[in-house]
């Protein structure tokens, strides 16, 4: 039986952590990857995480450049789970809002849309505009789901690793995969002290 497979996207927007901990989420759960970064993508990562797009592409079980708008996740034919952006700059959300199909990125992401597969942006901005929130509404009413990469502070993380886990875990619920890597929330429980009990 083949293995269920996803494509993984990561533009410029700051948080390439998330990308990365995706691929290696995926590798865990034997999740086939199809990596397709931009250059702005690598210039963050780079940045931010110390890390070269080849020791990236290492976590991948195929890559494709951002220009190589022949590959096989251009094409509806080509079988997938869906796609997920992490992150997802608005240039990017705006390329996928339009249709515009510029690079590989934005061209994989319409073709997942078109077929009707999940497709998640993880949209990295703040404070939005109103083109920002006009280009999310399109996506969302295409069937695409807006996931920004919005901390949980109930889960109560330790550290940033914590809560980098807790959102990559949410991300990959929206397609049934379960990353095992957090607590699942279970309600709370007050207790004597707690102020709850009080009201």
């Amino acid at each position: 039986m083949a293995r269920p497979r996803i494509i993984i996207g990561i533009s410029g927007a700051s948080g390439a952590v998330y990308g990365v901990r995706l691929l290696e989420a995926l590798r865990v759960l034997q999740v086939e990857t199809h990596l397709v970064v931009s250059r702005a993508g690598g210039l963050t990562l780079a940045h931010e995480m110390n890390m070269t797009v080849r020791d990236l592409r290492a976590l991948a079980d195929f890559t494709y450049g951002a220009s190589d708008v022949g590959a096989a996740v251009s094409s509806g034919s080509f079988k997938t789970l869906g796609m997920i952006v992490a992150p997802c700059s608005m240039k990017t959300l705006g390329e996928i809002a339009h249709g515009t199909g510029g690079n590989l990125l934005a061209r994989a992401a319409d073709v997942v849309l078109k077929e009707r597969r999940r497709l998640v942006l993880m949209a990295r901005e703040t404070p939005l505009t109103l083109a920002h929130l006009k280009n999310m509404q399109s996506v969302t009413e295409m069937g695409g789901i807006i996931a920004p990469p919005v901390p949980a502070f109930y889960a109560k993380p330790d550290s940033l690793d914590a809560m980098v886990d807790h959102t990559v875990t949410r991300v990959l619920d929206l397609f049934g995969l379960d990353t095992g890597l957090i607590e699942r929330w279970a309600g709370i429980k007050p207790g004597k002290d707690d102020p709850a009990v009080a009201l």
